[in-house]
């Protein structure tokens, strides 16, 4: 399958060319909520939540285990935390959120299967899966149309029930087998990123470098992608710009030497990466 690689740049450019109308409020730019935050992991789903701040969200909501309040609201005050022990009130907050993110730090016991499962049932809109929200789709797989699956090689090749390896050798092939089988819009994570919808060319990202292998990266790449999608771009157009940004943004951190480089210095190059 023949591989285009211009297409990211291109939108990119055209989607940032032109400034905020001087009457815009919060509004008009979408409201995101990120699921996720088992005990112990409240740093994948802020990052992830900031990420969408950073790429220009209006509003940022946040579904964590209750004790992740105060220190994710301390990390960055401008996010809405909800704590939730159950899944029983997420239902009541869909209807005021225009895309939904889950899967940093959920986990793969019972407290992340419940919430995944009531959230599939209850949400039809934008939605970002990513880390154990895939792990745990590979366990009931279904298919939609309006999802975006972010899966790096091993949770491809867990969707795929193929080794890692298997998707490394081809990976052309793999993602276009993940479509296929789940729909929606597939970001196959790696070096030289690939994209793929049904009926899209297939597109990929040579941006990028080394030091961005590191915990929290995946996380950041979610974000960025639900912050796009609930602005209104479509799925196909916010994961080819926001897999752009990502890797672009991480190559501007690089510049300060690639060993050592953290998620949290991506996050600060995306602002300037979003404005004309």
């Amino acid at each position: 399958m023949p591989v285009q690689c211009q297409t990211m740049n291109n939108k990119l450019l055209k989607y940032f060319a032109t400034p905020r109308p001087r009457t815009a409020h919060k509004g008009d730019f979408g409201h995101v909520l990120v699921i996720g935050g088992d005990h112990g992991m409240a740093g994948s789903v802020g990052l992830a939540a900031i990420a969408a701040l950073r790429v220009g969200a209006g509003r940022v909501s946040v579904v964590t285990r209750t004790a992740h309040i105060t220190p994710l609201i301390a990390l960055r005050p401008e996010l809405m935390v909800h704590g939730m022990e159950s899944a029983e009130g997420l239902p009541t907050l869909l209807p005021q959120v225009d895309g939904v993110l889950i899967g940093p730090g959920l986990g793969q016991d019972e407290w992340g299967q419940s919430v995944l499962n009531t959230l599939l049932a209850a949400w039809n809109g934008p939605l970002v899966m990513d880390a154990d929200a895939l792990n745990l789709l590979a366990l009931q797989p279904q298919k939609r149309e309006q999802w975006i699956l972010t899966p790096h090689p091993g949770e491809a090749g867990r969707l795929l029930g193929i080794e890692t390896s298997k998707v490394q050798q081809d990976r052309e092939t793999a993602i276009a087998s993940l479509v296929e089988r789940f729909g929606g819009v597939v970001v196959l994570k790696g070096a030289g990123t690939l994209v793929l919808a049904e009926e899209a060319p297939m597109s990929c990202c040579h941006k990028g470098n080394p030091g961005m292998a590191t915990a929290g990266m995946g996380d950041v790449l979610a974000g960025v992608i639900a912050g796009l999608s609930a602005q209104g771009l479509s799925p196909l157009d916010a994961a080819n710009i926001g897999v752009y940004i990502h890797a672009l943004a991480g190559d501007r951190a690089a510049e300060k030497g690639e060993r050592g480089m953290l998620a949290g210095d991506v996050l600060l190059e995306l602002r300037n990466l979003v404005n004309p």
